[in-house]
């Protein structure tokens, strides 16, 4: 599959790097050995095999360069999806939403483009329109860019790639890359708020958001009925000295304010750099490397309703990046972005404050027994958002689009179908299409 790298034409390396049983093994790991803590031995298999991500690509793998990061994107297109491609239920019964945007797919923290593959073919089946999903920098094959960012940019301050300004900019990028004015953006886990930040920095190239098991904080919702308070005696008599009393006491404690806020900014900006220097250390790296090494296995295995349902596979499907040049630098700096970074967050109003302005159609899909988000926080997020559609999958875990593919397609195809239309007339076209028609 060929692809564009700065307007020239790249295809995946036709030597690719295989990994025996021994050394898969002993690399990423049964789930056994990541239980076990990690030994040396692992640590220095890991550091012998690292590669460069292009090596590790697969035959359907996508590279483009954006800011000085080359992307590991996939993309699938309708008009070329083979007859032999999976079927869903969905497919089978003809449910064929008037949609025709492109789709962009958002993954969560420690995840990639693998954890959408079951469903992207029937998603591009279903919107009638490219999908495509990418692995933003720190994950999956999307090459690594270590800290100092010199050379990234043209700009007297370089973008950081780990940042959620970059994720944004990014995902906006691709819109244009799929040469669409709109596009419905698909975000999981943490993916959500890059979708949610997508929509507040370019609303009008948003066609709708769908948030599955979505990681954004839901506020409490306000009880406006509860007492307003007792305003009485408020605009009786107050004397002259009681009035000075009163702004003199304004203007003292709006002038300590300051100052703590001051302090408190100074030290939060030194307790930042303490941390990005002990992150950034040999130390700090060691660490997380065997903090994934001890429980990365475990958590993808967690964030199912059925743990064994966690194929090979799908082990194999996460723990790959590990062999990528530079992941746990990688990682470190995505933490550092993650603590210290509020990319200008300080002159905008908090995200639950904001939420009530998003416009388009949105979706939340969440699995009832989501041990990583809870299904109440999504259920509240969707109180926060006007007009949104809830939608709980039974019996699913925090992975609704790997665990429970069908259900998930069914969600997403019902809602498109509310939101943009549908044609009966188009539906025995469509299975002609896909091959479940003779």
């Amino acid at each position: 599959m060929s692809c564009l790298i700065s307007g020239q034409s790249f295809r995946r390396p036709a030597k690719r790097f295989t990994v025996s049983n021994a050394a898969s093994s002993s690399l990423s790991g049964s789930p056994d050995q990541f239980l076990d803590g990690g030994a040396q031995t692992k640590e220095e298999t890991i550091t012998e095999t690292e590669q460069d991500p292009i090596n590790l690509a697969d035959p359907d793998s996508c590279f483009c360069e954006f800011q000085g990061v080359n992307i590991h994107h996939k993309v699938f297109d309708p008009r070329t999806i083979s007859d032999d491609a999976p079927i869903t239920s969905v497919d089978a019964q003809g449910t064929t939403p008037k949609v025709e945007f492109p789709m962009i797919l958002l993954h969560g923290f420690g995840a990639s483009v693998f954890s959408w593959n079951r469903v992207m073919k029937p998603l591009a089946r279903l919107v009638r329109s490219k999908v495509l999903a990418f692995d933003r920098p720190a994950f999956g094959l999307t090459s690594r860019i270590l800290h100092p960012f010199s050379g990234v940019t043209n700009d007297a301050k370089p973008l950081n790639p780990y940042s959620m300004v970059y994720s944004v900019l990014t995902t906006l990028y691709f819109i244009d890359f799929l040469a669409a004015e709109k596009a419905i953006l698909v975000g999981h886990s943490a993916g959500c708020l890059v979708a949610v930040d997508s929509y507040f920095e370019a609303p009008e190239r948003v066609a709708a958001l769908i948030l599955v098991a979505p990681a954004i904080f839901a506020p409490r919702p306000v009880n406006t009925a509860a007492g307003a308070g007792d305003n009485r005696g408020e605009n009786g008599p107050r004397s002259k000295f009681l009035g000075t009393l009163v702004e003199l006491s304004k203007v003292i404690i709006g002038a300590i304010s300051r100052a703590l806020t001051g302090m408190a900014s100074m030290l939060s900006s030194l307790y930042k750099k303490a941390l990005a220097a002990f992150l950034r250390s040999y130390l700090g790296v060691m660490l997380v490397r065997m903090a994934i090494n001890k429980f990365g296995v475990t958590a993808v295995r967690n964030a199912w309703y059925d743990s064994k349902q966690v194929t090979d596979h799908v082990v194999q499907g996460y723990t790959k990046p590990l062999k990528a040049k530079g992941w746990d630098k990688a990682l470190v700096e995505f933490t550092v972005a993650t603590l210290t970074d509020n990319n200008g967050s300080e002159k905008k109003p908090p995200l639950s404050k904001r939420l009530q302005e998003i416009k388009c159609p949105v979706l939340i899909v969440t699995g009832d027994t989501d041990r990583i988000v809870p299904a109440w926080n999504a259920e509240r997020l969707s109180r926060a958002i006007p007009g949104s559609v809830f939608e709980v999958i039974k019996k699913c875990g925090h992975l609704p689009q790997e665990e429970k593919p069908d259900e998930f397609i069914s969600v997403v195809a019902k809602f498109l179908g509310d939101v943009f239309g549908g044609s009966q007339g188009e539906q025995q076209v469509d299975l002609k299409f896909q091959g479940s028609v003779s």
